[in-house]
């Protein structure tokens, strides 16, 4: 069967590196995730800092009724299914581009149902920081802005990078669902040619390529995590002195008049 498959001119097609192929579905697929990641950021990282930060207690603290309000929406868009939010944004896309079929039709529901997902991330990282740290820096006369763009964000970051693999990555999975109905990419070779034409070889090379780009990125955004995570650094410094610290002690040990 595998030999009929790779004799159809279409598989073989279909498989190419080319404008038709392979290629142009794993563009479209980094494409739209990359675009739709960089948006929920731009809308989700201020909600998640405002979540925090407009609390009672919090450095900048909101009203109730608009904390409310924010977090009801953001609960609410979290609660809905990727697939009937798309069909629900579709008035949405026609809106904004025109046009609600497509690659950048499939933009704007994955941006509505990603800054949600965003915001709790970031506020989940927020959360993580030593309260003393605030503290200090607000008996130091540091404003809100301060605190916020000098201690809060920078102490959270190998934080909010793990929250930023996961958002792309999940950004990654929710587009190759739009797939099913009229994106592009590797969801939609895998679903309307592999699936539904059953040419299973496109589908699981399909599976494959999108399994090997789940690691690619959540291997980048690990290391950039752990390079960034200053207690990290720390634990190695210090193991570094103390491997020092032996080797001079052996030497010392084996030359005493060289020390």
């Amino acid at each position: 069967m595998l030999n009929e498959w790779m004799q159809n001119p279409e598989v073989i097609r279909l498989l190419q590196l080319n404008s038709d192929g392979l290629l142009f579905a794993i563009w479209e697929t980094l494409y739209v995730t990359i675009i739709s990641t960089l948006f929920a950021y731009v809308i989700g990282l201020p909600l998640g800092v405002l979540a925090v930060v407009g609390e009672e207690n919090g450095v900048l603290p909101l009203p109730k009724w608009l904390m409310a309000v924010m977090n009801t929406v953001i609960n609410i868009l979290r609660s809905v299914p990727f697939l009937i939010l798309m069909v629900v944004v579709i008035p949405l896309s026609r809106l904004i581009l025109q046009t609600s079929i497509g690659t950048n039709a499939t933009i704007v529901p994955l941006i509505v149902a990603a800054f949600p997902f965003v915001a709790r991330l970031v506020e989940a990282s927020l959360r993580e920081i030593d309260s003393g740290v605030i503290e200090a820096a607000q008996s130091m006369g540091c404003s809100p802005f301060q605190i916020i763009t000098k201690v809060i964000l920078p102490e959270s970051r190998p934080s909010l990078i793990s929250g930023l693999t996961t958002a792309f990555i999940t950004i990654l999975s929710y587009g190759a669902m739009a797939g099913a109905i009229g994106g592009g990419g590797l969801g939609s070779m895998a679903l309307n040619l592999g699936y539904q034409r059953r040419m299973n070889i496109i589908l699981w090379v399909s599976v494959v390529v999108l399994v090997i780009l789940v690691q690619i990125f959540q291997s980048i955004g690990t290391r950039a995590a752990v390079r960034t995570d200053k207690r990290i650094r720390s634990q190695a410094d210090k193991k570094k002195a103390r491997d020092r610290h032996k080797k001079n002690v052996r030497q010392q040990r084996r030359f005493p008049g060289a020390m």
